[in-house]
């Protein structure tokens, strides 16, 4: 696509500083100034913003999801996993046995 475009005052020095400092042409210039804005307004777009039209569009009925989020996580995994062993073990006894317990190094030979 062919563009004629008109740069006068500030915008012209900025284009003509751009194109001095990069060692681009000011066509190559203008190419790389679209592409930036370009993926800035897409970055924008595409995350949270559009993750964002679509919060709160599920209609539960229920009032109490936000407060209740952890809750409802537990009961959709334990739901999941029934009768399955939990993929996170607490250890079922102390890794020793009861008793006294071992001197260390430096005091075993004052006793």
């Amino acid at each position: 696509m062919r563009v004629n475009a008109r740069f006068e005052g500030e915008a012209e020095q900025q284009l003509n500083y751009l194109a001095e400092a990069t060692g681009l042409g000011v066509s190559e210039v203008l190419r790389t100034s679209v592409q930036h804005y370009y993926d800035q307004v897409r970055a924008r777009r595409g995350g949270l913003a559009h993750f964002a039209a679509f919060v709160g569009k599920g209609h539960s009925g229920r009032s109490d999801v936000a407060g209740s989020t952890k809750a409802r996580l537990a009961e959709g995994w334990g739901a999941k996993h029934q009768g399955h062993a939990p993929a996170v073990h607490e250890p079922a006894a102390a890794p020793y046995a009861a008793g006294p317990k071992p001197a260390k190094p430096s005091e075993a030979g004052r006793a």
